[in-house]
């Protein structure tokens, strides 16, 4: 007797209805904040390009307050980029360990494909821009640069098309994105980080400790959290390592599993709580202060010719789609994983385009990378803006090409016809959905008869008089 055959894993299929849900909403916050996100990024391009403006540009990011007596006395551009940041990167924590114990990555052979394609999206840009480099004469300490995704950023750009991708899409692409964050954390801790004060550092560890214990013991109270974190944020920056790493390190803390007769998990409920401040206020307000790079023909000409910034926009437009697209083909070619019969690889190679667009984080690190060269870091930053404007114009061309195959298959996804809350696509296998589809098509049916006898009726009566009239 032949062996039964192992089904392949579906790659990019139907989302349970669970996860479809937790995905939109974070999704729709996340494409909220992205259009702020441009709108800021647009707001900073003309405050710091017209002339008039310049200065009080420069006066507002440069201009210093804080307690000096505790090493925070900083620039307006530092606190937004070192502590606002610690905002998105706490949901970025929460998001992570949210997908590592309820979503794509709890199954490690689900979790394959999204690590696998993550990777190979961080390491060819890296590759892209190191070779660009070598070839030029450049610097390779920018390496990093092009790694990174804005999921906030790719999402607006999908919002402004008015692309209407299948929440599978959306779901791969804010995956490869949470993923994509925890190694662009790991870099910035393992890589720029040139001195340590150990003594700041214990007790950053000590007071994530305490965060640790208090959150095991279910003590509640945010007027606890909220002082606690901001003393760990305080000595993690006093420590060296970059300060958003303590938002990482306390969201990736918090249970985001649900326990029995609990309706959202403190995770769940605080990242919902939280998100809306990083992306409608912390990322709208880092744009704003770091995307403000004097724009001229002669500086668009230097990102072009210049090897630094050549490598940064190549990494992103074409690092990042060959090294998503390859990772995801590869893996899916020697795995058990097949693509979904409604998508076609051009859908994947399209999303990995997206990918390309590397905002808020492409940002941070140009300006970690190029902290000693201010020059070269406008000019890395001018590359990451057009490098991510090219990334977005392409992915909106290959993404219109297919709109109308996606807008039928969220038209699917949405359909409800007994109006129950539930999408009709989640309910195919209950027999009590069948019996309430057989109860409306009969209500339709009779509806329908009804207003058949009654056309008939008007019918005879009309030909009666008729009949009448002409005797």
């Amino acid at each position: 007797m032949a062996a039964p055959r192992t089904r392949n894993n579906i790659f990019l299929g139907r989302l349970s209805l669970p996860e479809r849900n937790i995905v939109t909403d974070a999704l729709r916050t996340e494409t909220v904040g992205g259009v702020l996100l441009l709108l800021a990024a647009v707001a900073a391009l003309v405050w710091a390009n017209i002339p008039a403006l310049h200065s009080s540009y420069e006066s507002v990011s440069h201009l210093r307050f804080g307690p000096a007596a505790v090493g925070l006395q900083l620039s307006v551009q530092h606190w937004v980029a070192d502590g606002l940041l610690a905002i998105f990167f706490f949901v970025a924590g929460i998001e992570l360990k949210r997908e590592l114990v309820a979503g794509d990555l709890r199954d490690p052979r689900a979790a394959v494909l999204p690590v696998v394609a993550a990777l190979c999206g961080m390491a060819v840009p890296a590759v892209v821009y190191a070779l660009t480099n070598a070839a030029g004469g450049g610097s390779l300490v920018g390496w990093a640069v092009p790694t990174a995704t804005d999921i906030a950023f790719a999402l607006a750009v999908l919002a402004v098309i008015g692309t209407a991708l299948p929440s599978a899409l959306r779901a791969f692409l804010l995956t490869l994105a949470v993923v994509d964050d925890l190694f662009a954390i790991l870099i910035i801790a393992v890589f720029f980080t040139s001195r340590l004060n150990f003594v700041a550092l214990g007790g950053a560890v000590a007071g994530l400790a305490v965060f640790w214990v208090l959150l095991r013991r279910r003590v509640r109270g945010w007027y606890l959290y909220v002082p606690l974190a901001l003393v760990i944020w305080g000595l993690m920056y006093n420590s060296g390592v970059h300060a958003t790493i303590a938002g990482v390190a306390m969201g990736l803390m918090l249970r985001c599993h649900r326990h029995e007769g609990e309706e959202h998990s403190p995770g769940e409920h605080i990242e919902h709580l939280v998100r809306p401040l990083s992306a409608g206020l912390a990322v709208p307000l880092f744009a704003l202060f770091s995307a403000g790079v004097a724009i001229s023909g002669r500086a668009l000409g230097d990102v072009f010719t210049k090897p630094e910034t050549l490598g940064v926009v190549l990494g992103l437009v074409v690092g990042k789609a060959v090294g998503i697209f390859g990772g995801t083909w590869l893996t899916a070619r020697f795995t058990r994983a097949s693509l979904s019969d409604e998508l076609a690889w051009p859908d994947v190679f399209a999303v990995a385009t997206v990918a390309g667009i590397g905002f808020t984080v492409s940002l941070l690190i140009g300006e970690l990378a190029f902290d000693s060269d201010p020059a070269l870091m406008d000019e890395v930053k001018a590359a990451v803006l057009m490098g991510s404007l090219i990334a977005a114009v392409c992915a909106a061309a290959l993404l219109k090409i297919r709109n109308a195959k996606y807008r039928a298959l969220c038209a699917d996804e949405e359909r409800d016809e007994d109006l129950d809350g539930i999408p009709d696509v989640y309910e195919q296998d209950d027999p009590a959905y069948h019996l309430r589809m057989a109860e409306i098509h009969e209500r339709k049916a009779a509806e329908h008869r009804k207003l058949a006898a009654l056309k008939s009726a008007g019918n005879g009566t009309s030909a009666g008089t008729e009949g009448g009239t002409g005797g």
